[in-house]
Protein backbone atom coordinates (compact mmCIF):
# COMPACT_ATOMS: atom_id res chain seq x y z
CA UNK A 1 0.00 0.00 0.00
CA UNK A 2 1.43 3.40 -0.99
CA UNK A 3 1.71 6.01 1.77
CA UNK A 4 1.14 9.68 0.93
CA UNK A 5 1.23 12.95 2.83
CA UNK A 6 -2.54 13.34 2.33
CA UNK A 7 -4.89 10.47 3.09
CA UNK A 8 -7.18 9.07 0.41
CA UNK A 9 -10.22 10.21 2.42
CA UNK A 10 -8.97 13.80 2.43
CA UNK A 11 -8.27 13.57 -1.30
CA UNK A 12 -11.83 12.40 -1.97
CA UNK A 13 -13.26 15.18 0.18
CA UNK A 14 -11.08 17.69 -1.65
CA UNK A 15 -12.32 16.47 -5.03
CA UNK A 16 -15.94 16.66 -3.90
CA UNK A 17 -15.41 20.20 -2.58
CA UNK A 18 -13.61 21.23 -5.78
CA UNK A 19 -16.29 19.92 -8.12
CA UNK A 20 -19.05 21.38 -5.94
CA UNK A 21 -17.47 24.85 -5.97
CA UNK A 22 -16.80 24.57 -9.71
CA UNK A 23 -20.43 23.63 -10.41
CA UNK A 24 -21.72 26.51 -8.27
CA UNK A 25 -19.42 29.09 -9.88
CA UNK A 26 -20.19 27.91 -13.42
CA UNK A 27 -23.94 27.91 -12.70
CA UNK A 28 -23.85 31.44 -11.25
CA UNK A 29 -21.86 32.84 -14.16
CA UNK A 30 -24.13 31.04 -16.65
CA UNK A 31 -27.19 32.63 -15.08
CA UNK A 32 -25.53 36.05 -15.08
CA UNK A 33 -24.72 35.87 -18.80
CA UNK A 34 -27.69 33.88 -20.07
CA UNK A 35 -30.31 35.60 -17.90
CA UNK A 36 -30.52 38.89 -19.84
CA UNK A 37 -30.54 37.04 -23.16
CA UNK A 38 -33.35 34.79 -21.95
CA UNK A 39 -35.36 37.78 -20.73
CA UNK A 40 -34.87 39.53 -24.05
CA UNK A 41 -35.92 36.53 -26.16
CA UNK A 42 -38.97 35.73 -24.02
CA UNK A 43 -39.90 39.40 -23.64
CA UNK A 44 -40.07 39.71 -27.42
CA UNK A 45 -42.83 37.07 -27.43
CA UNK A 46 -44.97 38.70 -24.73
CA UNK A 47 -47.72 41.27 -25.01
CA UNK A 48 -47.05 44.85 -23.94
CA UNK A 49 -49.06 44.34 -20.74
CA UNK A 50 -47.21 41.14 -19.82
CA UNK A 51 -43.83 42.79 -20.34
CA UNK A 52 -44.73 45.64 -18.00
CA UNK A 53 -46.34 43.58 -15.25
CA UNK A 54 -44.75 43.03 -11.82
CA UNK A 55 -43.58 40.45 -10.91
CA UNK A 56 -42.49 39.39 -14.42
CA UNK A 57 -43.45 36.04 -15.90
CA UNK A 58 -40.77 33.49 -16.75
CA UNK A 59 -42.60 32.21 -19.84
CA UNK A 60 -44.89 34.04 -22.27
CA UNK A 61 -48.53 33.18 -21.62
CA UNK A 62 -49.50 33.67 -25.24
CA UNK A 63 -46.38 33.82 -27.49
CA UNK A 64 -46.79 36.48 -30.17
CA UNK A 65 -44.47 36.06 -33.14
CA UNK A 66 -46.16 39.05 -34.73
CA UNK A 67 -43.97 41.27 -32.53
CA UNK A 68 -41.03 40.55 -34.83
CA UNK A 69 -43.02 41.52 -37.90
CA UNK A 70 -44.16 44.73 -36.21
CA UNK A 71 -40.61 45.53 -35.17
CA UNK A 72 -39.30 45.01 -38.72
CA UNK A 73 -41.96 47.25 -40.24
CA UNK A 74 -42.40 49.97 -37.63
CA UNK A 75 -38.70 50.54 -36.91
CA UNK A 76 -37.56 50.14 -40.54
CA UNK A 77 -35.02 47.52 -39.44
CA UNK A 78 -34.11 46.60 -43.01
CA UNK A 79 -32.61 50.03 -43.64
CA UNK A 80 -30.96 50.18 -40.23
CA UNK A 81 -29.35 46.75 -40.63
CA UNK A 82 -28.13 47.63 -44.12
CA UNK A 83 -26.50 50.82 -42.80
CA UNK A 84 -24.80 48.93 -39.99
CA UNK A 85 -23.54 46.19 -42.33
CA UNK A 86 -22.18 48.87 -44.65
CA UNK A 87 -20.34 50.69 -41.86
CA UNK A 88 -19.01 47.41 -40.45
CA UNK A 89 -17.72 46.26 -43.85
CA UNK A 90 -15.92 49.57 -44.39
CA UNK A 91 -14.40 49.38 -40.91
CA UNK A 92 -13.08 45.88 -41.65
CA UNK A 93 -11.48 47.00 -44.93
CA UNK A 94 -9.84 50.09 -43.43
CA UNK A 95 -8.55 48.25 -40.37
CA UNK A 96 -7.16 45.34 -42.38
CA UNK A 97 -5.29 47.71 -44.70
CA UNK A 98 -3.91 50.31 -42.31
CA UNK A 99 -3.55 48.31 -39.08
CA UNK A 100 -1.86 45.45 -40.93
CA UNK A 101 0.56 47.87 -42.60
CA UNK A 102 1.39 49.50 -39.26
CA UNK A 103 1.90 46.17 -37.51
CA UNK A 104 4.05 44.84 -40.36
CA UNK A 105 6.26 47.92 -40.27
CA UNK A 106 6.72 47.73 -36.49
CA UNK A 107 7.32 43.98 -36.46
CA UNK A 108 9.40 43.26 -39.56
CA UNK A 109 10.68 46.52 -41.04
CA UNK A 110 11.56 47.94 -37.62
CA UNK A 111 11.86 51.65 -38.38
CA UNK A 112 13.77 54.09 -36.18
CA UNK A 113 11.91 54.85 -32.95
CA UNK A 114 9.49 52.03 -33.73
CA UNK A 115 9.35 50.97 -30.08
CA UNK A 116 8.61 54.55 -29.07
CA UNK A 117 5.74 54.71 -31.55
CA UNK A 118 4.40 51.36 -30.32
CA UNK A 119 4.64 52.47 -26.71
CA UNK A 120 2.80 55.70 -27.50
CA UNK A 121 0.03 53.75 -29.24
CA UNK A 122 -0.32 51.32 -26.34
CA UNK A 123 -0.43 54.25 -23.93
CA UNK A 124 -3.62 55.42 -25.62
CA UNK A 125 -5.32 52.25 -24.35
CA UNK A 126 -5.06 53.75 -20.86
CA UNK A 127 -7.17 56.76 -21.89
CA UNK A 128 -10.92 56.31 -21.26
CA UNK A 129 -12.90 56.35 -24.50
CA UNK A 130 -15.28 59.00 -23.17
CA UNK A 131 -12.38 61.45 -22.80
CA UNK A 132 -11.75 61.30 -26.55
CA UNK A 133 -15.36 61.90 -27.60
CA UNK A 134 -15.17 65.72 -27.57
CA UNK A 135 -11.88 66.12 -29.52
CA UNK A 136 -12.94 63.44 -32.00
CA UNK A 137 -16.29 65.13 -32.55
CA UNK A 138 -14.64 68.53 -33.04
CA UNK A 139 -12.35 66.93 -35.61
CA UNK A 140 -15.27 65.31 -37.45
CA UNK A 141 -17.42 68.45 -37.69
CA UNK A 142 -14.47 70.41 -39.10
CA UNK A 143 -11.67 68.29 -40.52
CA UNK A 144 -8.31 70.04 -40.01
CA UNK A 145 -6.60 71.72 -42.99
CA UNK A 146 -9.40 71.04 -45.51
CA UNK A 147 -12.24 72.24 -43.19
CA UNK A 148 -14.77 69.60 -44.30
CA UNK A 149 -17.55 68.19 -42.14
CA UNK A 150 -17.88 64.40 -41.96
CA UNK A 151 -21.28 64.35 -40.26
CA UNK A 152 -23.60 61.76 -41.83
CA UNK A 153 -20.63 60.41 -43.76
CA UNK A 154 -19.44 56.81 -43.25
CA UNK A 155 -15.89 58.16 -42.89
CA UNK A 156 -16.97 59.61 -39.53
CA UNK A 157 -17.17 55.98 -38.34
CA UNK A 158 -14.43 54.44 -40.47
CA UNK A 159 -11.55 56.83 -39.76
CA UNK A 160 -11.68 56.68 -35.94
CA UNK A 161 -11.88 52.89 -36.18
CA UNK A 162 -8.56 52.75 -38.03
CA UNK A 163 -6.60 54.11 -35.06
CA UNK A 164 -6.97 50.92 -33.03
CA UNK A 165 -3.88 50.31 -30.90
CA UNK A 166 -5.17 47.00 -29.57
CA UNK A 167 -5.61 45.46 -33.02
CA UNK A 168 -2.22 46.76 -34.14
CA UNK A 169 -0.66 45.15 -31.08
CA UNK A 170 -2.42 41.83 -31.79
CA UNK A 171 -1.21 41.85 -35.38
CA UNK A 172 2.33 42.78 -34.38
CA UNK A 173 2.51 39.95 -31.84
CA UNK A 174 1.39 37.50 -34.50
CA UNK A 175 3.87 38.84 -37.04
CA UNK A 176 6.63 38.52 -34.43
CA UNK A 177 5.94 34.78 -34.27
CA UNK A 178 6.65 34.33 -38.01
CA UNK A 179 10.26 33.09 -38.42
CA UNK A 180 12.77 35.64 -39.65
CA UNK A 181 14.26 33.00 -41.94
CA UNK A 182 11.22 33.28 -44.21
CA UNK A 183 11.73 37.04 -44.47
CA UNK A 184 15.43 36.65 -45.22
CA UNK A 185 14.75 34.01 -47.86
CA UNK A 186 12.25 36.32 -49.55
CA UNK A 187 14.73 39.22 -49.56
CA UNK A 188 17.43 36.96 -51.02
CA UNK A 189 15.03 36.03 -53.83
CA UNK A 190 14.58 39.72 -54.57
CA UNK A 191 11.13 40.22 -53.07
CA UNK A 192 10.28 43.73 -51.95
CA UNK A 193 8.81 44.36 -48.46
CA UNK A 194 5.37 44.81 -50.01
CA UNK A 195 5.69 41.59 -52.00
CA UNK A 196 6.84 39.74 -48.86
CA UNK A 197 3.82 41.05 -46.97
CA UNK A 198 1.42 39.97 -49.69
CA UNK A 199 2.91 36.57 -50.55
CA UNK A 200 4.25 35.34 -47.19
CA UNK A 201 2.96 37.26 -44.19
CA UNK A 202 -0.73 37.64 -45.09
CA UNK A 203 -1.34 33.99 -46.13
CA UNK A 204 0.14 32.87 -42.81
CA UNK A 205 -1.88 35.44 -40.85
CA UNK A 206 -5.41 34.40 -41.75
CA UNK A 207 -6.36 33.46 -38.15
CA UNK A 208 -5.41 36.82 -36.67
CA UNK A 209 -6.85 38.72 -39.64
CA UNK A 210 -10.13 36.94 -39.00
CA UNK A 211 -10.01 37.98 -35.34
CA UNK A 212 -9.38 41.62 -36.25
CA UNK A 213 -12.26 41.51 -38.74
CA UNK A 214 -14.65 40.11 -36.14
CA UNK A 215 -13.53 42.71 -33.59
CA UNK A 216 -14.15 45.47 -36.14
CA UNK A 217 -17.64 44.20 -36.96
CA UNK A 218 -18.69 43.83 -33.33
CA UNK A 219 -17.23 47.24 -32.42
CA UNK A 220 -19.36 48.98 -35.06
CA UNK A 221 -22.41 46.85 -34.29
CA UNK A 222 -22.50 47.53 -30.56
CA UNK A 223 -21.40 51.18 -30.64
CA UNK A 224 -24.10 53.65 -29.70
CA UNK A 225 -22.82 57.03 -28.52
CA UNK A 226 -20.49 57.80 -31.43
CA UNK A 227 -23.00 56.95 -34.22
CA UNK A 228 -25.62 58.91 -32.29
CA UNK A 229 -23.40 62.01 -32.50
CA UNK A 230 -22.06 61.74 -36.05
CA UNK A 231 -25.08 60.17 -37.80
CA UNK A 232 -27.97 62.50 -36.87
CA UNK A 233 -29.99 62.01 -40.07
CA UNK A 234 -32.60 59.19 -39.93
CA UNK A 235 -31.36 57.75 -43.25
CA UNK A 236 -27.80 57.22 -41.94
CA UNK A 237 -28.52 55.77 -38.49
CA UNK A 238 -27.11 52.49 -37.26
CA UNK A 239 -29.39 49.82 -35.84
CA UNK A 240 -28.68 50.66 -32.19
CA UNK A 241 -29.34 54.37 -32.73
CA UNK A 242 -32.44 53.64 -34.82
CA UNK A 243 -33.99 51.41 -32.16
CA UNK A 244 -33.29 54.09 -29.54
CA UNK A 245 -34.84 56.81 -31.71
CA UNK A 246 -38.08 54.85 -32.25
CA UNK A 247 -38.31 53.43 -28.71
CA UNK A 248 -40.23 56.41 -27.32
CA UNK A 249 -43.42 55.87 -29.30
CA UNK A 250 -43.21 52.09 -29.80
CA UNK A 251 -44.60 49.36 -27.48
CA UNK A 252 -41.93 47.83 -25.24
CA UNK A 253 -42.42 44.30 -26.54
CA UNK A 254 -41.86 45.49 -30.12
CA UNK A 255 -38.66 47.30 -29.07
CA UNK A 256 -37.43 44.11 -27.39
CA UNK A 257 -38.19 42.13 -30.55
CA UNK A 258 -36.17 44.66 -32.55
CA UNK A 259 -33.29 44.21 -30.10
CA UNK A 260 -33.38 40.45 -30.65
CA UNK A 261 -33.22 40.90 -34.42
CA UNK A 262 -30.35 43.39 -34.05
CA UNK A 263 -28.39 41.02 -31.80
CA UNK A 264 -28.74 37.94 -34.02
CA UNK A 265 -25.99 38.76 -36.59
CA UNK A 266 -23.22 39.21 -34.01
CA UNK A 267 -24.32 36.11 -32.07
CA UNK A 268 -24.30 34.04 -35.26
CA UNK A 269 -20.86 35.39 -36.24
CA UNK A 270 -19.44 34.46 -32.83
CA UNK A 271 -20.92 30.96 -32.86
CA UNK A 272 -19.54 30.28 -36.33
CA UNK A 273 -16.07 31.74 -35.79
CA UNK A 274 -15.44 31.12 -32.08
CA UNK A 275 -12.71 28.57 -32.84
CA UNK A 276 -11.03 31.00 -35.21
CA UNK A 277 -11.15 33.69 -32.53
CA UNK A 278 -9.43 31.50 -29.95
CA UNK A 279 -6.83 30.16 -32.39
CA UNK A 280 -6.05 33.65 -33.65
CA UNK A 281 -5.65 35.06 -30.14
CA UNK A 282 -3.38 32.25 -28.94
CA UNK A 283 -1.30 31.54 -32.05
CA UNK A 284 0.80 34.67 -31.61
CA UNK A 285 1.95 33.45 -28.19
CA UNK A 286 3.49 30.18 -29.46
CA UNK A 287 6.83 31.68 -30.45
CA UNK A 288 9.79 30.18 -28.69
Amino acid sequence: MTRTLVSSTQLKRGRVLYWTLLAVVVSVFTLVFIGPLYWMVTGALKSAQEVAQTPPTLFPRDPQLSNYTAAWEQLNLGKLLFNTFYYAAGAVVFQLIFDTAAAYALSKLRPAFGNVVLGAMLATLMIPAMVLIVPQYQTVISLPVIDVSLLDSPFAIWLPMVANAFNIFLLKRFFDSIPEELMQAAFVDGASPLRTLWSIILPMSRPILGVVSIFAVTAVWKDFLWPLLVMPHPETRTVSVGIYAFAGGTPQNVVIAASVIAALPTVIIFLIFQRNIMSGLTSGSLKG
